[in-house]
């Protein structure tokens, strides 16, 4: 499918943002593990975190779900050996805590997923689980793959390209056999990591952090609580009504976010702020109008999915932005730093690909095109933003994938005056 969108330069309205995806699978996964019945309330509801539900279901998990309310009786690591593979579809997150999960249990359990998924590199975790007592199989380190248990823990030294792979071992070490050790060189996304550390601690787990998430003692032989938790707004998600409203917003107003959350990505907000972004935060909503934006410096190692948005406001605003220390960009569903260099070029844009990141160059008016949005939720939503303020109508490949983490992104947009057709039609 072909998206068309138009210039808008009047956009108003409200937005309420769905739940934290980061939030919603742990939330899923710690249910999983934990003995008895948790409820997960307001959920995002989306194809990453409705895999990562439908893995738990093929693990032994009982469920009874709505849109609003999840609820997932879990056995503990008793789980259920699925027939075949499990099916994670594009769920990236899913793929790397349930592989370290499955090691639990003593049956063989095998993983895949779509040609995204298959490209996402999982050699790091699985060398570590296989130091960790688990049996890995792969296809050169990426799925389809395979583990058998039981995880019997020990010392393991992590790769911190992404932050996943830590999280990973930590929900699942502290039910292995034996204590564990895992320590790190450097680390990624912290911030990701500090998520998972609230919802372990919420669930009853002791774990010590030492040396500012370079090394963690974990005892083994733990049980997870069960939990009824409201899941957070996804910061991530609110992200692209920011960066419209930014672009093309008389008052565009955002609900539901929460700014006590540990999300790393509520830095955003301040980013946009450093760019003189027109915001106002009240108690209830976030107040987002047109703005004369200025290029920046921004460190982005903690917030890679803020990198699309970021690099579509670069374009908007006066000077240089130069986006950095995000080389994890390019480990996402696609790589998202030659992607988007790409895409925005044919929009108009002068910039400079880095190893880790971008140099952008406002300044320049952008014009319509035929986009790609390479499967990736990100770059079609960002690619729909920079086309707000561009000349001609914009065309995006695939724009539907949004709906991995957004499904309602279309029709919020066009509440806030947007026009989005489905188009067959090349420019």
């Amino acid at each position: 499918m072909i998206w068309e969108i138009s210039p808008c330069t009047q956009l108003t309205g409200r937005i309420a943002v769905p739940g934290s995806k980061s939030h919603t699978i742990r939330a899923v996964v710690a249910a999983l593990l934990a003995d008895g019945t948790s409820e997960i309330h307001a959920p995002l509801y989306s194809a990453d975190t409705r895999s990562a539900l439908a893995a738990a279901q093929s693990l032994g998990a009982e469920v009874e779900e709505s849109p609003t309310l999840w609820k997932i009786t879990g056995h503990g690591k008793n789980f259920t050996p699925p027939a075949g593979a499990i099916d994670l579809g594009n769920s990236g997150t899913t793929m790397r805590i349930m592989t370290a999960v499955a090691a639990l249990g003593r049956s063989r359990i095998a993983f895949d997923g779509d040609s995204s998924l298959r490209s996402r590199i999982m050699a790091g975790e699985l060398a570590a689980l296989g130091s960790l007592g688990a049996v890995c199989t792969s296809t050169g380190g990426f799925a389809p793959l395979s583990v058998t248990g039981p995880l019997q823990g020990g010392t393991a030294v992590v790769d911190g390209t992404t932050s996943q792979y830590l999280t990973a071992l930590l929900m699942a070490l502290v039910m292995a056999e034996n204590d564990s050790v895992l320590t790190l060189d450097f680390l990624n996304e912290a911030d990701y990591v500090r998520i998972t550390l609230d919802w372990l601690k919420r669930c009853g787990i002791q774990v010590t952090n030492r040396d500012d998430l370079l090394r963690f003692e974990i005892p083994g032989k733990q049980h997870y609580q069960p939990f009824s938790r409201v899941i957070p707004a996804d910061f991530s998600t609110a992200a692209f009504p920011l960066g419209a409203g930014v672009i093309a917003g008389s008052g565009v107003r955002i609900a539901n976010l929460d700014f006590d959350d540990l999300q790393g990505d509520k830095k955003v907000f301040d980013y946009v702020r450093a760019m003189n972004g027109n915001i106002t935060i009240g108690p209830d909503e976030v107040v987002v109008r047109r703005s004369e934006l200025s290029g920046g410096t921004f460190d982005l190692n903690a917030t890679p999915d803020a990198l699309p948005i970021m690099a579509v406001l670069g374009c908007y605003a006066a000077g240089e932005t130069r986006l950095v220390n995000v080389p994890q960009a390019r480990l996402k569903e696609c790589d998202r730093i030659a992607c988007m260099t790409r895409e925005l070029r044919k929009m108009g844009a002068e910039i400079e690909e880095l190893e880790d990141g971008m140099i952008v160059r406002g300044g320049r008016p952008l014009h319509g095109a035929l986009t790609e949005s390479y499967g990736d939720h990100r770059i079609a939503m960002a690619l729909s933003v920079a086309a707000l303020g561009a000349d001609g109508r914009t065309l995006i490949r695939d724009g539907e994938c949004c709906q991995v983490t957004y499904p309602a992104f279309a029709d919020d947009f066009a509440g806030l005056g947007v026009t989005i057709k489905e188009s067959e039609q090349l420019l």
